[in-house]
């Protein structure tokens, strides 16, 4: 069975923050179970990468917790967060804290084609 769970972030798109929930709650609840999980935001979905943008987001009507909150707590289950190089191009690299690496293409195919990893796009 693998240990970990990759999810790769990069239809998500932020002006549809409906789209949001899924993504982080499963990567919290594999990292509860003490997976290894790690997100890497790249794409569109790569702006929520940027400071300020998933600050005013939030998943569903009535939330109490903007996206921004709700990637925190992830972060604080374990959940890694890492963003792709050419997204830095495209929202800038004023980045939430809670991103740990800048990444390329190499590694994130390298990643995806470990047996020991699932996979999950978004």
């Amino acid at each position: 069975m693998a240990d970990k769970l990759l999810i790769i972030m990069v239809n998500t798109d932020p002006k549809n923050p409906s789209e949001m929930g899924a993504p982080f709650f499963q990567a919290t609840v594999a990292a509860a179970m003490e997976f290894e999980v790690e997100i890497i935001l790249t794409g569109r979905a790569g702006e929520l990468a940027a400071k300020g943008v998933a600050e005013k987001l939030y998943p569903y009507k009535g939330s109490e917790k903007t996206v921004y909150q709700i990637m925190q707590d992830a972060h604080s289950a374990g959940v890694v967060f890492k963003v792709c190089t050419p997204t830095l191009d495209l929202w800038g690299d004023e980045l939430i804290p809670e991103i740990e690496e800048t990444v390329g293409g190499a590694y994130v195919i390298s990643e995806a084609m470990d047996d020991a990893t699932v996979t999950f796009t978004y």
